[in-house]
């Protein structure tokens, strides 16, 4: 069902109340923990996990089988500055792979049973419509940075409203975790401006170089958001504007699924950095939709960690991944589902007939 036809579409959405997790599941399910045949604690993050996934779900038995991968294109306006080593053609090139199943992101949609989902918002190249994607084509990219606003209010709020639409779909299909990934070249760029207003620190302390740039590369990179930090600084005063003037269509549509992920009731599971950089737009918007995030990965790009900070998020790995797409995030759907075949098959102490840990003295 989209949007439209449920009339969901108030200007302020996102500031709606999210979804509330279920406090007596979550009880039950940590009480569980207590009795299975393991000394308490014994099994770490592995326990917390299944214990905040039984408050999402409602259940003190959880389960994730159904995973739900949205991966958002959009191309971005200040590429032509030469920020990336990746011409922008390539943002089109990869939405061909993803849909032919050829992308890192589709393999491990694959090996996972996972729903990939994938959204077109809007390319500086214009290709064919193609099987399984949603093109939306809400504008060539969005504009240049270094001159003007990335994005027109109107255009952010509709590519918003793309992120929430995909949740939408997700939560038609009974999804029980939503991964968000992108893809845009020169994506990088905007992230950082963001990351630089957003967490008031210098550029150059979280500028890394994306598709890999030499040094001299990196340089011209943070001279140009440097520039359009400066440029743009001054008009903003809310996240909102943040995301309007330096943000992406991607990025604004993963923001908008992330708070509507919430609202759902969808736990999510944010990817690295550019992910990151939407979820911390995310909770500035609605800082309630922090409540239903889980981190992935720490990505291997410097501004990531600043960013999962400001968050206050623990990683779930740090394998030095800077691939986007989703990768990260999936990458760590695995120890998500371990977490929660320990937690429901494990035998109880007084199913295995094995004498209870003593309590602590």
């Amino acid at each position: 069902m989209s949007l439209s036809e449920q009339k969901i579409v108030p200007a302020d959405w996102w500031q709606a109340p999210v979804a509330p997790v279920h406090q007596p599941a979550r009880e039950q399910a940590a009480q569980r923990q207590t009795q299975l045949t393991k000394p308490q604690g014994a099994l770490g993050r592995l326990e917390q996990l299944a214990i905040q996934l039984a408050g999402w779900q409602g259940t003190p038995v959880p389960q994730l089988q159904r995973v739900w991968i949205s991966v958002f294109a959009g191309d971005h306006g200040v590429a032509v500055e030469g920020v990336s080593t990746v011409p922008q053609a390539v943002t089109g090139q990869m939405l061909r792979n993803f849909a032919a199943g050829g992308a890192a992101i589709s393999v491990m949609a694959r090996q996972l049973g996972a729903t990939l989902d994938l959204r077109d918002l809007g390319l500086a190249v214009p290709i064919e419509p193609l099987p399984g994607v949603h093109h939306l084509n809400l504008a060539a990219g969005s504009a240049n940075l270094l001159h003007e606003p990335a994005m027109t209010n109107a255009l952010c709020q509709q590519a918003l409203l793309a992120g929430c639409q995909a949740v939408v779909d997700a939560a038609g299909q009974g999804a029980q975790l939503f991964i968000a990934g992108e893809m845009g070249i020169g994506n990088t760029t905007p992230a950082c401006a963001m990351a630089s207003l957003l967490l008031d620190q210098p550029v150059a302390a979280l500028v890394g170089p994306g598709t890999g740039l030499n040094a001299e590369g990196l340089r011209h990179k943070t001279e140009v958001i440097e520039a359009a930090v400066g440029l743009h600084g001054p008009q903003c005063h809310s996240a909102l504007d943040v995301l309007t003037r330096l943000g992406g269509l991607e990025i604004a549509a993963i923001a908008g699924a992330y708070l509507a992920a919430a609202q759902q009731g969808i736990p999510m599971l944010v990817d690295g950095y550019i992910c990151s950089i939407a979820a911390l737009c995310a909770v500035r918007l609605n800082p309630a939709c922090r409540e239903w995030m889980l981190f992935g990965h720490r990505s291997a790009e410097p501004g990531h960690t600043a960013v999962l900070a400001a968050l206050q998020a623990d990683p779930l790995l740090d394998l030095g991944m800077r691939l986007g797409e989703g990768t990260g995030a999936a990458a760590s759907v695995p120890l998500l589902r371990m977490a929660c075949a320990l937690h429901n098959d494990m035998a109880t102490f007084a199913e295995a007939a094995v004498a209870a840990e003593p309590a602590a003295c």
